[in-house]
Parts: C-alpha cells; sequence; structure tokens
C-alpha cells in the first residue's frame, strides 16, 4: 500500500497529458482490476476531469473521496466499491442517531470515544473531530488502542461497516457501544477535511 500526503491508496493510475474521454476509460479499467474497498489514485493534468470523475463515480456506484491539487497535477481519489457499502439491516441491536452522537459531542462529557472505522482515505477527506481512525480491517489487530471502560460510538459511511464493528466488540467484551445510523452519509455537523 502506497501512500500520498498522508492518504492509503492500492494502485496510481498515471492519466497525466490526456484528454477527455481517456481519464475516465482508463479508471474503468483500472477499476475492473482492483477489489472492493481498495482505494485508486488517478494523476491527471485535464481539468474536466474533475467533474467526469465525480459523476462517472456516482453512475457507477463508487465512491468518489477527494481531489487533491498539487500544481497542474490533479489528484482524484476513488474507492471502489463493496458489498459491505450497500445498506443491509442492521444487526448489532444498539445503535444511535446522528443526533444522538452530535448531542453527546456536545455534551462533552468524557466517558465518550468516537471510533470511525472507514478506510484512511475516507477519513482524510472528512471525519468527525476527534474521531479515531481505524479501519474495520485493522480493527481486531488495534483493540488494545481503545479502552474497554468508555462508551464507543462506532461510525461508517452508511451504518454497515460500523455494525461488523460493534458486533466484533461486544464480541471481545467491550459493553457499551452504540453503531451510528446512518452514519457519515447522512453527518450534518461540522467536519474535519484535508487542505
Amino acid at each position: 500500500m502506497m501512500t500520498r500526503n498522508h492518504i492509503e491508496v492500492n494502485e496510481t493510475l498515471d492519466c497525466t497529458g490526456l484528454a477527455c474521454p481517456m481519464p475516465i476509460v482508463r479508471t474503468k479499467k483500472a477499476m475492473q482490476n482492483m477489489s472492493s474497498g481498495e482505494v485508486l489514485e488517478v494523476q491527471a493534468t485535464d481539468k474536466g476531469s474533475l467533474a467526469d470523475l465525480q459523476a462517472w463515480a456516482k453512475s457507477a456506484g463508487h465512491q468518489y473521496l477527494g481531489t487533491v491539487t498539487e500544481g497542474e497535477l490533479l489528484k482524484h481519489f476513488v474507492r471502489k466499491a463493496s458489498p459491505h457499502d450497500v445498506k443491509q439491516e442492521a444487526t448489532y441491536p444498539h445503535t444511535a442517531t446522528n443526533e444522538e452522537l452530535d448531542a453527546s459531542l456536545k455534551s462533552g462529557t468524557g466517558n465518550m470515544l468516537l471510533l470511525d472505522v472507514r478506510e484512511a482515505a475516507e477519513y482524510a477527506f472528512g471525519h468527525i473531530t476527534g474521531a479515531v481512525s481505524i479501519p474495520l480491517g485493522q480493527l481486531e489487530q488495534r483493540l488494545e488502542e481503545l479502552p474497554n471502560d468508555r462508551q464507543l460510538f462506532v461510525i461508517c459511511r452508511t451504518g454497515s461497516r460500523s455494525d461488523m464493528a460493534c458486533t466484533l466488540l461486544a464480541d471481545k467484551g467491550y459493553a457499551n457501544v452504540r453503531n451510528v445510523l446512518p452514519g457519515m452519509s447522512g453527518w450534518t455537523g461540522p467536519v474535519e477535511k484535508l487542505n
């Protein structure tokens, strides 16, 4: 896994010097060879590639994460859709709404912790202030980073990955865990973003 500006990516695609529609054509082909949940960095110099990639990702069901501009170079980040992103019926019984999370954050009680289980690139492009980032795939190996004596609110993009994380945490003995629904896709409060 490579890191770009502290953003972890699985593949990098060079589309510099190419005009529409070539960045999209190459991105489609690159995404076919990637696993679901992986992040692709598309490097382009065509200014139109920003709107093109955003529209294509939305129509294809992939997640456009954001773009970093370095001079003339545009670095677009797209996450391949995964089955976890399809909204499924929640199985973890203890949930909290986005509004309940917001109220808890505003109350300032020191007995809660917000855990963001999205991928590092998703976190970098927008997260709730104070959220601890541990991607779902790393959670079991990093449990020692989470206190067992605090209320844990767990958030992802839609509530699906956080549902799995809550189930894992409960199985490991964490007693006070809440899955935040609908998660970042419905969060209207302030977020910290890259740049």
